[in-house]
């Protein structure tokens, strides 16, 4: 599923290209629409032209439908989307600075840029503006910078906000968005009747465009998203290759290796039952069971760049079903710990003070005289301890791609 590397497609020129594409087809739209003019730009704020509200809204609820409709259908991976991270009140703060700016200068960012490209006087003016605050606020960052970064909500939106379904939010935003739009068109119809001016027709075309958004909206809705178990069975026959390979299970010394590198984070889920976990886990893993993976993986890929997460059990089943659950849910940089917990303590302790004991696959084939949990002398990673010698598997990849904002 995508989103598709481009890269690996047409190259990095090529991509650049179909980047520059992209801008030059939005830009064009923008000029279209009027939106290289202030005054047609401003008049939305007086209530006098809902251009600004008919296309910005027109192109979002669009967008939407194309990325959950695709994602529904299992085309795209929405979770391997870039979105903006959530500060609440710097957020705030930003956009009414953003909305007044908008006010006073005729422009936003976006736009002021379409109308140079027409050699309109005002939005040179504009522009240098724009480069001026973006001067101020570098120079002078140290003095807000705790705010700049307070409030912090992760990759957070509407279904988070709502506790809704995708689909939900996506037939209420649709909805809600489509009567926005007839709202604007009745408060634009309002203000030329009051100016004397003839009302603008809406063509037949636009109402069957708003009925036709809403009906798909209401198919996403019952379609649903794909769940960890749906994306796992399209990439499984890539996937299982990987794990035939054994290229993401890591021994019990790299394990350590990660432990005490400055540049990893490192996060050890241990997906056993209470019990096991009481007798002998490794210091600092913590107890996640399989049902609660899923929900955990908007936290994982929010986790800092060089995030990798190691699952393990007694030996590798459970680990293994843990690990599909994450990939499935998008994930970067997670392993297997390799022959579970039970190799992990016939490599790691110097001086085996265990006990076996017969047993099946993820049973715990060691016996110990209490439960000591993370406190068991081999549950500690000793730099240099044993086993140094070791295949590296672990290959750090970016949790996303980079991305950006802007206003239109």
């Amino acid at each position: 599923m995508g989103p598709f590397p481009l890269n690996d497609i047409v190259g990095q020129f090529g991509t650049y290209f179909i980047y520059l594409l992209i801008g030059m087809g939005f830009g064009a739209s923008l000029e279209m629409s009027g939106f290289g003019r202030s005054t047609k730009l401003t008049a939305q704020f007086y209530l006098k032209d809902m251009t600004v509200l008919k296309v910005m809204f027109t192109g979002v609820l669009v967008a939407m439908l194309l990325v959950f409709g695709a994602a529904a259908l299992g085309i795209l991976d929405y979770d391997r989307i870039w979105v903006p991270h959530t500060y609440l009140w710097p957020g705030i703060v930003g956009g009414l600075m953003l909305g007044i700016g908008f006010i006073i200068g005729g422009f936003c960012p976006g736009t002021s840029l379409v109308s140079a490209a027409t050699l309109k006087i005002d939005s040179f003016f504009f522009i240098a503006g724009i480069l001026l605050g973006i001067l101020l606020f570098g120079e002078n960052l140290d003095k807000y910078v705790h705010f700049w970064n307070s409030s912090y909500m992760g990759r957070f939106t509407l279904p988070e906000l709502f506790g809704l379904s995708v689909g939900v939010t996506v037939f209420i935003v649709i909805v809600g968005g489509v009567l926005a739009l007839w709202g604007g068109q009745l408060i634009e119809t309002a203000s030329r009747k009051k100016a004397g001016l003839e009302p603008i027709w809406v063509p037949k075309w636009v109402k069957l465009g708003a009925g036709a958004m809403v009906l798909a909206a209401f198919g996403i809705m019952l379609i649903g998203q794909p769940t960890a178990a749906d994306r796992w069975e399209r990439m499984a026959e890539e996937k299982e290759a990987i794990l035939a390979n054994r290229e993401v299970q890591i021994q019990p010394g790299e394990l350590r290796d990660l432990y005490f590198n400055s540049q990893v984070n490192l996060v050890m889920l241990d997906v056993r039952g209470e019990a096991d976990y009481n007798l002998f886990h490794v210091t600092g893993a913590k107890r996640t069971p399989l049902d609660e993976l899923e929900g955990m993986a908007p936290e994982l890929k929010a986790a800092p760049q060089g995030t990798v997460v190691i699952l393990m059990s007694n030996d590798e089943t459970l680990a293994t079903e843990g690990w599909k659950t994450l990939v499935a849910e998008s994930v970067p940089n997670v392993y297997i710990l390799e022959g579970g917990l039970n190799r992990f303590i016939i490599r790691c302790s110097e001086t085996p003070p265990f006990a076996p004991m017969p047993g099946g696959d993820e049973v715990l084939r060691w016996e110990f005289p209490a439960a000591l949990g993370g406190h068991h002398p081999t549950s500690t990673l000793r730099e240099g301890g044993v086993e140094c010698i070791y295949t590296p598997k672990v290959k750090i990849e970016k949790a996303g791609p980079v991305g950006g904002g802007g206003c239109g």
